[in-house]
């Protein structure tokens, strides 16, 4: 008998993700244009750094508080207040270890073994992990697929709910697609909600990377005080954070008390000076955030274009969030192109097959990078398509 027949049958499920697959296959290769990672080229600015070091100095490594520091849950209320024109109070927001956690949270406060949870596909494959690892069922609705572009079935999304359905995960702008959902579709996807007494989890981490001007519609443009939503979040994208690891939750006050000992029980807190690094990036950082979606809106430009221009690809500029999400004539194998990709251009893309049901024929390119290392990816890549 092998030492893993002694394991959690959830443990030993939980899939190897298929864009780590692809990263481990080529990581460090000379000459490498990394466009598989949903993360920019930047580091981390230096007035965070400074702000999280200041902290450390300051002996800011103990025990904090489990909901986070009071300084930054204010500074999020404040942020709510500037981009998304809410009044809602500190009591709101809950820190915690990366959007990850955030997610993983929000899947343990409202699903139990058994439950089910329905979600758009193609979708960042680590919603429907981390359902399944709780015990509950993940249930992919693909989104449609025309002319280049994805939109939402409304009545293939209410024909997935059972009696065994807790609520619905919305990513939206989403990752991998693009797609961004309408004011008129969250209405919508709210009705269904309300409609079956279901809760509504919103990641809106893209909700900035909106390329029609501003930022895309939310839940919170919609929503009235009683609906159940939590909404989930990360420092990761705005503000090049991704290796620091911290996010937060947005939810009714009435959680607050769920939501702390559900962060006891499992990381006990973000640690202080990381808080500390995360206040500057709200309070100090929506300079850096526009120059981020201004560079990203110029590399989605440079990178569809040339795709778009080779005829063998079917995509559109998306929406929002960072990523092309392309399907190129006559490759069935995504995971295969992947790595063929990457051994004869240098270029690394994610698989669509990563991404559930819906992806398997397509491969994501994230475009938060400098335009002219873009300019250099799409020829290497438009070189290669036009080769197949």
């Amino acid at each position: 008998m092998s030492i893993l027949d002694s394991l959690s049958p959830r443990a030993l499920a939980a899939p190897e993700s298929g864009i780590v697959e692809v990263v481990n296959y080529a990581r460090g290769r000379e000459g490498l244009l990394p466009l598989w990672v949903g993360e920019g080229d930047l580091p981390t600015p230096d007035f965070i750094n400074r702000a999280a070091m200041a902290s450390l100095n300051a002996g800011e490594t103990f025990y904090t508080w489990q909901r986070g520091i009071p300084e930054l849950r204010q500074a999020l209320a404040d942020y709510y207040g500037r981009h998304f024109g809410t009044s809602l109070p500190m009591e709101n927001f809950y820190v915690v270890g990366s959007g990850m956690q955030a997610i993983q949270l929000s899947v343990q406060a409202i699903t139990s073994p058994g439950d089910e949870m329905v979600y758009l596909s193609p979708a960042w494959p680590n919603i429907a992990a981390a359902l399944e690892i709780a015990g509950a069922r993940s249930v992919p609705v693909p989104l449609q697929f025309e002319h280049g572009k994805w939109s939402l079935d409304l009545e293939r999304l209410e024909a997935a709910i059972t009696p065994k359905t807790k609520g619905f995960f919305i990513n939206t702008p989403s990752n991998p697609t693009g797609w961004t959902a309408t004011h008129q579709d969250l209405r919508d996807i709210l009705a269904l909600a309300r409609k079956h007494d279901l809760w509504i989890m919103a990641d809106e981490i893209y909700a900035l990377y909106y390329y029609a001007g501003g930022r895309a519609p939310s839940f919170l443009d919609v929503k009235e005080a009683d609906d159940k939503i939590i909404f989930v979040n990360s420092f990761s994208k705005n503000w090049s954070m991704t290796g620091w690891r911290v996010g937060w939750i947005v939810a009714p006050a009435e959680l607050g008390q769920v939501i702390e000992n559900l962060v006891q029980y499992s990381t006990s807190g973000v640690a202080q000076f990381m808080q500390r690094g995360a206040v500057a990036a709200l309070n100090e950082g929506d300079d850096f955030v526009r120059a981020n979606i201004a560079k990203a809106t110029r590399s989605r430009d440079i990178l569809c274009d040339a795709l778009i221009a080779t005829n063998r690809v079917q995509t559109l500029k998306p929406d929002g969030a960072l990523y092309s999400f392309l399907r190129i004539d006559g490759v069935t194998d995504s995971r295969k192109a992947a790595i063929d990709i990457v051994d004869k251009t240098g270029v690394g893309l994610a698989p669509g097959t990563a991404f559930g049901l819906g992806g398997e024929l397509f491969m994501r390119a994230c475009f938060l990078r400098d335009p002219v290392q873009v300019a250099d990816a799409a020829e290497r890549l438009s070189r290669y398509i036009l080769g197949l």
